[in-house]
């Protein structure tokens, strides 16, 4: 059993004095001062209670800045003993005050050094990893965790491998600390349907042994790059057909049909139509474009849904009936009117119930309907054409995309995006649902009139 500091500092000072006690005891009997006995042994005792007070006196601070100290390595934030003795224990106590107050300073400076980087890391668009030396993941941010799809906290102290579960990304972390040089790495996650950078980095003398691996997240970037590609292409086609025939038409009339005015109308009469597709095209763009910088500004009053879907049928029954199709219409009962711009909604229904009659094979039926669902009103325009492949569905309101140019290349491929953009102007949301060979089904939500 371990004794306290008191006792191993009375221990030899009582020691000391029972053997002088004793001595002078001894020499007091060899003298024949029997007497003195019954003075002796009481400051015998005495100077025992004396030095247990000494003891006790040295051993007390120390044993409060023991406990102090204790407390500290514990991780406890402990308040100060002040001691005003000036001798080499008030010295030490001040001492380690001291040296207390200044841990106390840089653990709080680290703590919020590490709350400042947790934040920073938190709350980060990018995915960061640091792996140990043994292929650990030592720390994962919120970013990685949704990137790869993992529960929060799961990945750390979990094996890479067990992480990120793709070959190419536990190379290019295996390439990195073989190397001890930065890597980067551009690949395509087909499970994740994710197009990421990837960058491992050593972390060198602040963290030996440890790997930084950053993941920036590029599907939306590389989406818009794809967007952006096939609108130039898209737009150079569309061009294209009409500057070229227009250049036909003007070197065959340069060339001597001016001399055979029948020939010379006809060819007239074929530029005026090409200039009148141009027209209309870059009509659409500017409104396009107006639409999206919010420089058309809707004039929105309370609508009926059904003198809409009435009016697009009624602007369009002529094509619809010369292909043989058949137009229905059907509003539930008591359907409140939406908020909103007519002629340009009316524009969206044209366009939609323009498409469906382009699609849909003679003998068809177009059905178009609006029902009330919760705070809005759906429209829909469903028909049994020819549908749309699964693959163009995601793309198919994109300006200038076509699933089929050969069955599309009647129009300019405008239409949907400018739908899109005035329902989406509306407040509203604008969606397709599609199977190839058995029909689409176009419907759109308006907040109705409150």
């Amino acid at each position: 059993m371990r004794r306290s500091f008191t006792w191993r500092v009375f221990a030899p000072i009582a020691l000391l004095i029972v053997l002088l006690t004793a001595g002078f005891g001894a020499l007091t009997l060899r003298c024949g001062g029997a007497q003195s006995w019954k003075t002796l042994v009481p400051l015998g005792l005495i100077a025992l209670a004396l030095a247990w007070g000494i003891a006790w006196g040295i051993s007390h601070p120390l044993r409060a800045l023991t406990r102090q100290a204790q407390r500290v390595a514990r991780g406890e934030r402990t308040e100060i003993i002040p001691t005003a003795r000036s001798d080499e224990i008030g010295q030490l106590s001040r001492a380690i005050n001291a040296l207390m107050r200044k841990l106390q300073t840089q653990i709080d400076a680290l703590q919020s050094e590490q709350g400042t980087l947790r934040a920073m890391l938190q709350t980060m668009n990018d995915g960061v990893l640091i792996v140990d030396e043994a292929g650990r993941v030592a720390l994962i941010n919120a970013a990685a965790e949704q990137l790869f799809h993992l529960e929060p906290g799961w990945g750390t102290r979990r094996s890479l491998v067990e992480v990120l579960r793709h070959h190419q990304l536990i190379a290019l972390w295996r390439t990195c600390r073989e190397s001890d040089e930065e890597q980067r790495l551009t690949l395509e996650l087909s499970r994740q349907q994710l197009f990421i950078q990837s960058i491992a980095a050593p972390l060198g003398q602040a963290l030996p042994g440890h790997i930084l691996m950053l993941f920036q997240d590029l599907t939306r970037v590389r989406r818009l790059e794809t967007v952006r590609r096939d609108f130039i292409s898209n737009i150079s086609h569309e061009l294209r057909t009409p500057l070229a025939s227009l250049k036909a038409l003007t070197e065959t009339l340069q060339s001597g049909a001016l001399e055979d005015p029948p020939a010379a109308r006809r060819f007239l009469e074929h530029m005026e139509t090409e200039v009148d597709a141009l027209t209309h095209m870059v009509t659409e763009l500017l409104e396009l474009s107006r639409i999206e910088s919010g420089q058309a500004p809707l004039q929105l009053r309370p609508t009926s849904a059904e003198a809409l879907l009435q009016t697009a049928v009624e602007r369009l029954r002529v094509q619809a009936e010369r292909k043989g199709l058949t137009l229905t219409v059907e509003v539930t009962a008591d359907l409140p009117p939406v908020l909103a711009d007519a002629p340009r909604l009316g524009q969206v229904l044209v366009n939609l119930l323009h498409n469906a009659i382009k699609f849909t094979p003679t003998g068809g039926a177009i059905h178009l309907s609006a029902q009330q669902d919760g705070n809005r009103v759906v429209f829909q325009v469903q028909d049994n054409g020819v549908g749309i492949p699964a693959d163009d569905l995601p793309r198919i309101f994109e300006r200038f995309y076509k699933s089929d140019r050969a069955r599309a290349s009647g129009g300019t491929g405008l239409g949907l995006a400018i739908a899109k953009h005035i329902v989406e102007a509306h407040g509203g949301k604008i969606w397709v649902k599609s199977v190839e060979g058995e029909g689409s089904v176009f419907e759109f939500g308006i907040p109705r009139e409150e």
